[in-house]
């Protein structure tokens, strides 16, 4: 098992990672197409942000992927398996190496708009939850959390 940078030719497969992932949390078909231009990757994201993949015997199981939203401050825009690696250690694989990767950078802080559903896992990591956005479901709302870069 590997991690690797993206090629924009991957946009495909991380689209398909993202939508079949979001789908495990029981969201319907309907809605999973209703934000498909939430859950696309594009060419262009990937050429733009630092994307990098999770490979198991030469198939990509999962991705992250994140952007500087300032300065000091990185947002973690993805992080997603497919669905049948989720619980099995494969989100934590893909954080600590996201965590390792930015530890040299000068950043204060990381923030994200989570999954409901993945609000604990990413409060595994130190992220804790200071605010919420709704979405386009009716009493919905998506968790913000942040994560502060203590320097040593």
């Amino acid at each position: 098992m590997t991690i690797q940078k993206a090629n924009p030719n991957d946009h495909e497969i991380l689209t398909e990672i993202t939508k079949k992932s979001k789908a495990y949390w029981g969201y319907s078909n309907e809605q999973i197409e209703n934000w498909s231009q939430f859950l696309t990757v594009s060419k262009e994201y990937i050429e733009k942000n630092s994307v990098f993949n999770l490979v198991d015997n030469d198939k990509i199981i999962g991705y992250y992927s994140f952007f500087h939203e300032s300065e000091n401050i990185i947002k973690l825009d993805n992080l997603f398996v497919l669905p049948e690696f989720i619980g099995k250690g494969f989100g934590k694989v893909l954080m600590d190496d996201f965590l390792i990767r930015i530890k040299n950078d000068d950043v204060q802080k990381v923030i994200l708009d989570s999954e409901p559903n993945a609000e604990v896992f990413y409060s595994k990591f130190g992220f804790v939850t200071i605010g919420q956005i709704e979405t386009s479901i009716k009493d919905r709302f998506m968790p913000i959390m942040e994560l502060l870069i203590e320097k040593v």
